[in-house]
């Protein structure tokens, strides 16, 4: 089996488009071992946990942040996780966590990198810069994470327009249909790698 972990702060809307094609049988030989977020309330956890799979809760307090990364680091190889997934996890993870698992962690960001992305480039932030840049298309782009912030190598980009009428909110929208139908092809594409 290939073993995906997903790391997860916010509601987990992307989790879910994972969990529906694993449960309808759409990623043979693929098996969500754990999901793992810094937030207690996060409904990412409440979502998997529902639908029976394991979770944990790593709370951050009073930890630096190589000792929090140390902590779930452990989980992940006690769980012989072969993938990292990031779905809206609002943590930026250690050098030392990142070293650890090479070319094993991805995450999804809410622009055509390398447009809008970095350090204050998040949620709704990106699509009101996007509006605000006048741009004609915006997108998703899935990526390996490496020591920096939104700069690890592309594995793959879809596009949808920005048109006049567009708010933040609408564009969050078209991003996001792009990223539910993208994330668990790109995890099938990763795992059939690796066989």
């Amino acid at each position: 089996m290939f073993r995906i972990a997903v790391l997860a702060s916010t509601n987990g809307t992307d989790l879910q488009a994972i969990i529906d094609e694993i449960k309808a049988g759409l990623m043979p030989g693929i098996e969500l071992a754990i999901v793992i977020s810094n937030k207690k309330d996060a409904y990412a956890l409440t979502r998997a946990k529902e639908q029976g799979y394991k979770t944990r809760f790593i709370n951050p307090q009073n930890l630096t942040r190589t000792q929090f990364d140390t902590k779930m680091a452990k989980i992940l190889k006690e769980e012989k996780v072969d993938l990292i997934v990031l779905v809206g996890y609002m943590r930026i993870l250690s050098k030392e966590f990142v070293k650890k698992f090479p070319q094993k962690i991805i995450n999804i960001h809410p622009s055509l990198i390398p447009k809008y992305c970095g350090k204050n480039y998040y949620g709704s932030n990106v699509h009101k810069a996007v509006i605000e840049g006048h741009e004609k298309e915006t997108g998703m782009t899935i990526h390996y994470i490496d020591e920096g912030c939104d700069t690890g190598e592309i594995i793959l980009q879809k596009t949808c327009p920005v048109t006049s009428k567009d708010t933040p909110e609408t564009l969050k929208e078209k991003v996001q249909a792009l990223e539910k139908k993208w994330y668990p092809e790109v995890i099938r594409l990763l795992a059939s790698q690796k066989k």
